[in-house]
């Protein structure tokens, strides 16, 4: 048997494994993308509060909102 022969039925018997660990690695690579999409939802979601916070604590708008509620409550009554 000649050595290419040889690295050719070496490489045959060892591909059905390649392709076994290929799909485990390709099927179980995306395992913690759900859980890092949730971390970056998490931290946007935080941030977009946090400036609607800093926003509502405004003087213009904290009036503005009193106002609005004040009118509505009297209207409802």
């Amino acid at each position: 048997m000649t050595t290419k022969t040889r690295a050719r039925n070496q490489l045959r018997d060892l591909l059905p494994s390649l392709i076994s660990r290929f799909d485990h690695l390709r099927h179980h690579a995306q395992a913690g993308m759900t859980t890092a999409e949730y971390a970056v939802g998490t931290l946007a979601a935080c941030a977009f509060a946090a400036t609607l916070l800093a926003i509502v604590r405004s003087g213009a708008i904290k009036s503005a909102l009193t106002n609005l509620i004040t009118s509505a409550l009297s209207i409802a009554s």
